[in-house]
This record gives C-alpha cells, sequence and structure tokens, in this order.
C-alpha cells in the first residue's frame, strides 16, 4: 500500500518543476527587474537634475535680460525729459 501512495506523489511532482528551481528562477527575476528599475530610477533623477540645472541657468538669464532692458528704459527715459 504505502508503493502506490508513493508512485502517484512522484507523478505529481514530475508533472510541476522542483519547487527550489523555480524559487531560483523568480528570484533572479525579481533581482534583474531591481536592477532595471534602480537604473531607471537613477537614470530620472539624473534627468530631473540636469533640466533643473537649465532651468537655473536660463532663470539668471533672463534676470540679466530684465536688468539690462530695466537699466535701458531708464536711459531712454532720462533722455526724452
Amino acid at each position: 500500500m504505502p508503493h502506490s501512495s508513493d508512485s502517484s506523489d512522484s507523478s505529481s511532482f514530475s508533472q510541476s518543476p522542483p519547487p527550489g528551481k523555480q524559487d531560483s528562477s523568480d528570484d533572479m527575476r525579481k533581482v534583474q527587474r531591481r536592477e532595471k528599475n534602480r537604473i531607471a530610477a537613477q537614470k530620472s533623477r539624473l534627468r530631473q537634475t540636469q533640466k533643473a540645472d537649465t532651468l537655473h541657468l536660463e532663470s539668471e538669464d533672463l534676470e540679466r535680460q530684465n536688468a539690462a532692458l530695466r537699466r535701458e528704459i531708464k536711459q531712454l527715459t532720462e533722455a526724452m525729459k
């Protein structure tokens, strides 16, 4: 009788992959996904920093242009009087 239960147990194992092998494959996928996500997040942060730097430089340039235009307005106003 125990022999017949052993054969049914072994047939159920032969239909599915060994649990250790599947876990290893899942773990490998998780590690790869996390690494890919880490790299994507790093690139995103870098792009965000570059965008902020660009906006900062553009803002400084616009401030300088604004100051120059205000000086020009003041000179023209004085010349008009």
